[in-house]
């Protein structure tokens, strides 16, 4: 029976190396496309700067800090004794403010030409799409008010106050007073304080358009209280007449400003644009501390 011839020697030889190279390369050289060692450490996502705690005073702050405020008149008073009391806790450092009003001082932040915006009335949706925040610093009230000389001594109600600045009403004599027409005296658009007013006491219903309802060119208090004369009524932020001699506050369904359950009442706000700056971190926090809240109110 004849025997099976068997393959030359150099084949074996060729299959040999056939295997030893491609083990070389399944176990050194190919790399799975997807593999990822889990025992590296792996770095966090980068993380925007905390928002300021409320209620937490920095210790220090770097020299030379600085910080420009614009925004709500009826935020002069609060900005200027944080001011003070900011830059004398943390020596070396500036705060600027001014008053053109919370709309301007919302323009100026978004621009970046402020730091802070002093507001007197929420946000409004398109503004926190923005990226603007609002950090609340303070509750205040929003005072009704007729000048000394005005020969209508009482008080009014809500409904009577919101008729007054719609037009429906435009003598004294429909509200217990003299037969003498009533000039309405309104602060401008572009006024925080108009704009809570109309959402306090119109209930987002317009201002009247009337003969005897005048718009000021600026929002500004102590213009408004110069035109109230003797038949005029107005609205201003309470701490910016509680103390005038040339006007009176008027009490509303019988409560005046200054208690606690008095109705027209707002929440007043820093903003900043996100992410906050050290700056804007350092003073708003100071604002809301017990430090700043003492500040806040000094000598009102």
């Amino acid at each position: 029976m004849a025997q099976k011839s068997s393959p030359p020697p150099i084949v074996f030889i060729l299959i040999f190396l056939l295997l030893a190279g491609g083990g070389y390369w399944f176990f050194f050289m190919k790399k799975p496309a997807a593999q990822v060692n889990t025992n590296l450490p792996v770095a966090p996502p980068a993380a925007l700067p905390a928002a300021p705690a409320a209620g937490t005073a920095p210790t220090s702050v770097p020299a030379g800090t600085t910080l420009k405020i614009d925004g709500a008149t009826s935020m002069v008073t609060i900005n200027e004794n944080l001011k003070r009391g900011f830059q004398a806790q943390f020596q070396g450092s500036t705060v600027t403010t001014n008053a053109g009003g919370s709309d301007k001082g919302i323009q100026d932040l978004l621009a970046g030409r402020v730091d802070l915006a002093a507001v007197s009335r929420p946000l409004t949706a398109q503004e926190q799409s923005q990226g603007l925040v609002a950090v609340p610093i303070a509750t205040d009230q929003i005072a009704v008010v007729v000048g000394k000389t005005n020969p209508f001594s009482g008080g009014l109600t809500n409904t009577q106050v919101a008729d007054i600045f719609q037009g429906q009403i435009n003598n004294w004599s429909a509200v217990g007073g003299p037969a003498a027409p009533i000039q309405v005296i309104n602060r401008p658009a572009v006024s925080g304080t108009n704009k809570s007013f109309q959402e306090l006491v119109l209930k987002g219903a317009n201002f009247g358009i009337t003969p005897n309802i005048i718009t000021l060119p600026r929002d500004e208090t102590t213009g408004l209280l110069r035109a109230l004369g003797n038949n005029g009524i107005g609205y201003a932020t309470y701490a910016q007449v509680a103390t005038q001699q040339t006007v009176r506050v008027v009490a509303i369904d019988g409560v005046t400003p200054g208690t606690a359950n008095y109705p027209y009442q707002r929440t007043l706000f820093y903003i900043y644009k996100n992410p906050p700056t050290p700056a804007v971190q350092a003073f708003t926090g100071y604002a809301t501390s017990p430090q700043g809240q003492q500040a806040m109110f000094v000598g009102n």
